[in-house]
């Protein structure tokens, strides 16, 4: 049995720590926050609950991946008696939602998948039905090292669909077919990734479309529920959760915190990667030139529902977006950002009596704190209750707000607030990610988090942990394996 030390309480490091404690070692989980779950987290005001970080669930096939994977590793160190199957240890309840969201754009509105009768449903269609099947495919890549032979069947399927167009951009403006609107709502979802069309895979076009033929999902009580079934997970594999113990140095063979030093045969990081190469140094980690995007995210409770037919998830587009992802990669504020409006009515997702209203605002990762005074962020708000068809802007309805900007992101994540760390090249995100899970220079350091497998949100940060922890496993297995044998060369030799 290895010990562990699995350092950031994230999705990832959750998943990591479960499925190293199902499999036999001895685990201890870090967190530097007073809670689990990285960027999601819950805050309570007024009698009411608002979850935060990710707000829909894509790619149920992970998750229940994650499951038969836990059930097929056994009990875990820590665990007393009879272990009961993950799915029931979780108790996690999907819910499917009626569509994707409702999309703004120029004055246009459609839902995803887009309905009979809108002009853009006959390309739409067309677009569904060379896409939307591809959901088992993305699972398997999600949840399969790309150079196992498992992946080689959806590579394939992939590399015939995109041909030569390598990144999403190239990929949809070959599709002379697509009307401009479409085009552009189609190509907004890669910001999922914390970078423009431009910089991301081709593999980035089809999301949509696969989101709309399976389904987007809310788990039961709010998407914070994720976070504490894979919680009830690791206490239920025996990990010790160590949460208000930020790390203040790793090296081989021990973490230290402020309050102890920790054994650790092997270390997990599911820190974003620029700061574990500061924790490793032990000096100020050098700026990335590039970083992903960041969010203003406005979480309100309302003294009132707002108007019928105000949709539950809106995403309302800048008039430019070729301008907005320009302004995200130069670190400036842009004139129009992309908004997501994501409206709970009372006693709908979160249990409570008054509605309230997560309004998530892209933006650089400039470190930088703001308010509702903010010109940026009162500009926008006024924007975007004006699309959503309001009569004021939705500020007025605040009776309790709380923002995490940039700087708040920059604390508890990456620098300036980056939501997925560096940007890389096109190639080397998604499944050919980077930096690698394992570290070359440092045997006995791996990654996880969503600086390593950014992208596609919840499920790809799990699949990517799902990923690197199984290699992780395997080499300790084989390690295990040798050390045996090892003692019984040495047991035959002292009997002669």
């Amino acid at each position: 049995m290895s010990r562990v030390v699995v350092v950031g309480a994230g999705i990832g490091g959750l998943t990591s720590a479960a499925l190293l404690s199902r499999a036999g070692h001895h685990v201890t989980l870090l967190e530097a926050a007073d809670h689990v779950g990285g960027k999601s987290r819950r805050i309570e005001a007024v009698g009411q609950r608002v979850d935060t970080g990710p707000s829909l669930f894509t790619f149920p096939g992970v998750w229940e991946e994650l499951l038969r994977r836990l059930d097929e590793l056994g009990a875990g160190p820590g665990a007393q008696g009879a272990v009961a199957p993950a799915e029931q240890t979780a108790a996690l309840e999907l819910e499917r939602l009626p569509d994707v969201g409702s999309y703004y754009y120029r004055g246009e509105r459609c839902e995803l998948p887009v309905p009979p009768g809108h002009p853009w449903h006959e390309a739409w269609t067309r677009f569904a039905a060379e896409h939307g099947g591809l959901g088992p495919d993305i699972t398997q890549l999600l949840t399969t090292d790309v150079l196992d032979r498992a992946a080689y069947p959806a590579l394939g399927k992939l590399g015939r669909l995109y041909g030569r167009k390598l990144t999403t951009r190239d990929y949809l403006d070959s599709l002379t077919w697509l009307p401009e609107g479409l085009r552009e709502v189609i190509a907004i979802h890669t910001l999922n990734a914390g970078v423009g069309p431009q910089r991301t895979p081709a593999l980035y076009a089809s999301m949509p479309a696969v989101m709309a033929h399976d389904g987007v999902w809310l788990p039961r009580g709010g998407v914070y529920e994720l976070v504490e079934a894979l919680r009830r997970l690791n206490v239920a594999a025996g990990v010790e959760i160590r949460t208000g113990e930020p790390v203040l140095s790793a090296a081989r063979g021990r973490v230290t915190t402020a309050r102890s030093t920790y054994p650790a045969d092997v270390v997990v990081s599911g820190i974003d990667a620029h700061r574990l190469g500061g924790l490793l140094s032990g000096r100020a980690p050098r700026r990335p030139r590039r970083l992903s995007c960041s969010a203003v995210a406005v979480y309100a409770v309302l003294d009132a529902e707002l108007p019928g037919g105000t949709p539950r998830h809106g995403v309302v587009l800048p008039d430019r977006p070729a301008e907005l992802y320009a302004d995200l990669e130069a670190r400036t504020e842009p004139e129009q950002t992309m908004a997501f409006a994501n409206y709970y009515p009372a006693d709908t997702v979160h249990p409570g009596s008054e509605p309230t209203l997560a309004l998530l605002m892209t933006t650089p990762a400039n470190g930088k704190a703001y308010s509702l005074d903010d010109p940026f962020v009162a500009r926008e708000i006024e924007r975007v209750s004006r699309v959503l068809g309001w009569p004021h802007p939705v500020s007025d309805r605040f009776r309790h707000v709380q923002i995490l900007d940039p700087a708040y992101f920059a604390v508890h994540g990456s620098e300036g607030g980056a939501l997925y760390g560096a940007v890389r090249a096109p190639w080397r995100a998604g499944p050919l990610h980077s930096p690698a899970h394992r570290s070359p220079l440092r045997p006995w350091l791996w990654r996880v988090g969503a600086s390593v497998h950014p992208g596609g949100g919840l499920p790809a940060v799990m699949g990517g942990a799902m990923i690197s922890t199984g290699k992780l496993l395997e080499r300790l297995e084989r390690d295990r394996s040798r050390a045996s044998a090892d003692r019984r060369t040495r047991g035959v030799r002292g009997r002669q």
